[in-house]
């Protein structure tokens, strides 16, 4: 890992790739994006509220620039080029322009995360299969950890089809999440069904206090008889809570020093001493009391259906076209960060997720296409947390990476380059003479590029003046148009 060139709590107003180009390597432990999803929609925040002026038209048509970055994402993952090209075979030219637009941005999202990081996307059903193979690609099949479902509206009328009232979450990542950081009340239903009984302690459930005997010989620890009942006459062994969560509840509420209780017989008379066995009336086994209030709640599944959207009359209410519900990403920063991680939303909006990590104590960075992300942050903060006087960063420019070393002057590698292009302009493809060259910038340092090798190309000088000041996908795009590439 190394260290971030930049400052918590800063917030980028710009083109997101031409930020992240400019950021560290592996300097983010959190992702979550909210992109457009190729809805065909247009969106704009009523006139009068606080999140008056933001705008975007999510319609995508296919370009010569999404031309000459697909050219540049075959040659960097053929496998991410063969997803995108069948998209545009089962879907049209739109959805191919959109996974392209996705899949540069995301490429850099993967560089910036940690190895241990995690990265939630947020999307709809309109993209979300191709989005889950591009996700696939980048990050990785095996770092897939789950689609959730949130469930963002009651019901939806359509007498077409089925009401559309979800949308999903892709989270990737290498770790668990925190699961003791999400637990939610245990459904009531669920409650009344398995809780039936109730004693001076409250409400329980009876619980085995076996397990399976997987063939283990007389003698084995669980084996021994105990009081007439004996679990091998039904192929079963003993299991009486040794370690973990309800044993160590027994420990601290109910029997001191449980815990320490090596034997399973001494544990048998402790928890029948304390009344904490229900004995069979068919005289097999007893089974153990596991209380209601020993219950920290439930990990939540893939289908949220416990967050609502946010409404006209919610207090966190902005006005801004595709607003979150801050719970809903109070729960993904909690699920998948610590306090005093980094976050980063590259589509931040009304900065719903850099309010959250504030208020969880996490660091974090944003970035957004529209300045009325900079005004909401301030009111939000201010409003919502009470920080009045937050010392956030505002910036418009692109960041300049420091974690790739001392770089030698960029036109000292021109002799490799022209081994590595064996003579050919990176640009017509055509054999040049070594003086004929120029070394250009395939990312220019205003958009987030560096001096490293891999950023560096040579061009003849027709292209090289050709290509100006224009980015690196314009130039391929114009010579394409000219049937010079």
């Amino acid at each position: 890992m190394t260290k971030p060139n930049f400052k918590n709590r800063t917030l980028w107003t710009g083109d997101n790739l031409d930020i992240m180009r400019g950021l560290n390597s592996e300097t983010v432990d959190l992702i979550y994006l909210d992109p457009p999803f190729n809805s065909n929609k247009t969106y704009s925040a009523p006139i009068g509220s606080k999140a008056a002026g933001a705008a975007f038209k999510d319609t995508w048509t296919l370009s010569d620039v999404d031309l000459a970055w697909h050219g540049e994402i075959a040659e960097a993952n053929p496998s991410l080029y063969r997803v995108i090209d069948a998209a545009r075979e089962a879907h049209g030219k739109g959805m191919q322009s959109y996974l392209i637009m996705m899949a540069v941005r995301l490429l850099e999202m993967k560089r910036l995360l940690k190895p241990t990081g995690s990265i939630y996307l947020h999307c709809d059903p309109t993209a979300s299969h191709y989005l889950k193979l591009l996700m696939d690609s980048i990050f990785g099949s095996g770092s897939f950890k789950a689609e959730i479902n949130w469930q963002r509206t009651s019901a939806h009328s359509d007498s077409r089809t089925f009401g559309n009232v979800s949308d999903k979450l892709l989270f990737y990542g290498t770790g668990s999440i925190n699961a003791e950081a999400i637990r939610t009340p245990l459904d009531p239903n669920y409650v009344k069904s398995h809780y039936r009984y109730t004693d001076q302690r409250g409400h329980y459930r009876d619980d085995n206090l076996t397990g399976p005997s997987h063939g283990s010989p007389p003698g084995s620890p669980g084996t021994q008889p105990w009081k007439g009942y004996d679990p091998t006459a039904i192929n079963r062994i003993w299991s009486v809570p040794r370690t973990g969560r309800y044993a160590t509840w027994i420990d601290r509420n109910i029997i001191s020093g449980y815990l320490k209780i090596e034997s399973i017989p001494a544990r048998l008379d402790a928890l029948e001493q304390a009344d904490m066995l229900i004995h069979s009336k068919s005289g097999l086994v007893p089974s153990l009391k596991r209380y209601l209030n020993a219950n920290p709640g439930q990990v939540p599944s893939n289908n949220w259906t416990d967050i609502s959207p946010v409404n006209s009359q919610a207090k966190e209410r902005t006005g801004y076209p595709t607003q979150k519900p801050l719970a809903l990403l109070e729960r993904i920063i909690s699920a998948s960060s610590n306090a005093g991680d980094m976050v980063l939303d590259p589509f931040c909006g009304c900065a719903t997720a850099l309010i959250a990590a504030e208020k969880l104590e996490r660091q974090w960075i944003g970035i957004d296409l529209s300045p009325v992300a900079r005004t909401l942050v301030q009111r939000r903060m201010g409003k919502e947390l009470g920080l009045f006087s937050l010392q956030a960063v505002y910036r418009d420019d692109v960041p300049m990476r420091t974690d790739l070393g001392e770089l030698p002057p960029y036109k000292t590698h021109k002799h490799t380059l022209f081994g590595k292009q064996e003579g050919h302009c990176a640009g017509c493809r055509h054999d040049f003479p070594f003086r004929n060259f120029t070394v250009d910038h395939i990312v220019s340092q205003s958009k987030g590029g560096t001096d490293h090798i891999d950023n560096l190309q040579l061009l003849c000088n027709a292209c090289n003046s050709m290509k100006g000041t224009k980015t690196q996908e314009e130039f391929l795009a114009s010579l394409r148009r000219e049937g010079i590439r």
